[in-house]
């Protein structure tokens, strides 16, 4: 029947419980799905695309089409869609942690999230960054993200920061323990036995020998050099405007870049639909769609589910492969 995962419709109002409603009409060979969300909130979504939506019991089978097994967090009040309601942020945030922690007790082999308002869950009175630093912090791990496609593994060595805060951000016990984690995840859940990890530089021009910045002179190659020694294949720092060229591309197995927007845009202009957000480090898969709650869409049934799809995919292949 494959791994049992846990999945986490996101923000009511948004576009997730209709993706969860697509994603229940297509057969599932490779998971058993567990959604937490309100059920109001899904059948309204299920009536808006016309579409077929059975709940079941808490480790129900799905039978047919529109089937799913569903772990109820009520709303507080009703949702529209478009129209977040910081009322519900409570239920978002409990949708969230139930789920991390029915992984960490061992009741899900994998977590996969759908879009969630950061905006909604703050003006709820609900202090909150980002999912990945509360499964973190839940998990009591250090993690790192990863964004990505069929082309491309993009890790991040920061991440919800403002630009001015990031070089602070940068040292080099940390830059040590991402490219550790990323190493450890592309070989134990991607099955990449000798992996290589391209770096990159903060400044333009990797710093361009110091007269751009010493990030790379002082932080970034130092670090790289004593993993080096300890046996990590590392490449860099390379200037970012150009390592994502596809002739570079070929040789790394991933690249891990400064902040947020210095890599991330390249991945979605190369892939989009395709793209997933994993959460390394955890003691559980996660993954996550790699787009937002896109308010103008929902209720509309125009929303793109590949995202969603390629989520439970990534994530039941990697619960598989832990498993193993």
């Amino acid at each position: 029947m494959g791994p049992r995962l846990a999945l986490v419709a996101g923000e009511p109002a948004g576009v997730g419980p209709e993706l969860c409603v697509r994603l229940a009409q297509q057969p599932r060979q490779d998971s058993r799905l567990e959604v937490f969300a309100d059920p109001d909130t899904l059948r309204a979504a299920a009536e808006a695309l016309s579409l077929p939506l059975r709940l079941l019991d808490p480790g129900a089978a799905a039978e047919k089409p529109g089937d799913i097994a569903l772990r109820a967090v009520p709303n507080a009040v009703p949702s529209r869609f478009g129209t977040p309601d910081p009322s519900n942020a409570r239920a978002v945030i409990d949708a969230l942690t139930a789920a991390a922690d029915g992984c960490l007790r061992g009741g899900y082999d994998g977590l996969v999230t759908g879009p969630v308002h950061k905006a909604t869950i703050n003006a709820g009175g609900i202090a909150y960054t980002g999912t990945t630093e509360l499964l973190a912090e839940r998990a009591g791990r250090e993690v790192v993200m990863m964004l990505a496609n069929d082309i491309v593994r993009v890790a991040l060595a920061t991440t919800h920061l403002p630009l001015r805060a990031v070089a602070d951000a940068i040292g080099r016990e940390g830059l040590k323990t991402t490219l550790r984690i990323v190493h450890a995840a592309l070989r134990n859940d991607f099955g990449i036995e000798s992996p290589r990890i391209a770096v990159l530089g903060l400044n333009p021009h990797a710093g361009e020998a110091g007269h751009l910045g010493r990030e790379e002179i002082e932080t970034i190659a130092p670090a790289m050099a004593e993993l080096a020694a300890e046996g990590l294949s590392l490449i860099g720092p390379l200037p970012a405007d150009t390592a994502f060229l596809p002739a570079k591309l070929a040789g790394f197995d991933a690249v891990l870049a400064m902040y947020h927007d210095q890599g991330l845009p390249v991945l979605k202009y190369s892939g989009f639909e395709r793209a997933v957000n994993l959460t390394l480090g955890l003691p559980y898969p996660r993954v996550a769609v790699d787009h937002g709650t896109a308010l103008d869409l929902a209720g509309s049934g125009r929303a793109d589910p590949s995202s969603l799809f390629a989520a439970v995919e990534t994530c039941a292949r990697i619960a598989a492969r832990r498993a193993r």
